[in-house]
């Protein structure tokens, strides 16, 4: 094996697996939530292998995509709890299928996730308008800004919300 190919993941995966599972056991006080962000975190590296000049810089990159999993599934998980708890608060006549929870569940973890990959101010400007119902103008002195960047970062914020909805094929061919 040449020196810049990454070593194979059976070799890093042998290498680093017990300690990572054992830090993330340790850390979340889950056995299996351990088990499934260590192999979700191997996979990460399967699919996109990379090359470690040092045991300690692959324990560092695993660290670091543990940690982001592990974060994920915490977001997720208050998601799912803000949701059902708004679905506890209906009345029984609104009740929803178990699929549709699944499916609104998951809208609302992407619509989370494009929401945290927009910069702060343009995420600020989006909810500003579409969840309180502020116009440009009442954005544009609220946040100290002038009309035309509300409008900028709107247009950003709705362009990232097609995208969403456009779906990953369709996205891809934009």
């Amino acid at each position: 094996m040449p020196a810049n190919d990454p070593p194979p993941i059976e070799t890093l995966y042998a290498n680093h697996h017990s300690w990572l599972r054992a830090w993330l056991a340790r850390r979340l006080g889950c056995s299996q939530e351990a088990d499934d962000i260590s192999q979700d975190s191997f996979l990460r590296l399967l699919l996109k292998p990379r090359h470690f000049a040092s045991d300690s810089d692959a324990r560092a990159f695993l660290c670091t995509v543990a940690r982001g999993l592990s974060i994920d599934r915490w977001r997720r998980r208050n998601i799912e709890r803000a949701w059902l708890e708004t679905l506890a608060m209906q009345p029984e006549t609104f009740a929803i299928s178990a699929e549709r929870q699944a499916i609104l569940t998951e809208a609302l973890y992407e619509i989370d996730t494009l929401l945290r990959s927009l910069p702060a101010k343009a995420r600020t400007v989006f909810l500003l308008a579409q969840i309180h119902g502020y116009g440009y103008r009442e954005i544009a002195a609220r946040l100290d800004i002038s009309e035309r960047m509300v409008k900028k970062y709107m247009a950003r914020a709705m362009l990232q919300c097609a995208l969403l909805e456009a779906g990953p094929s369709d996205a891809a061919d934009a």
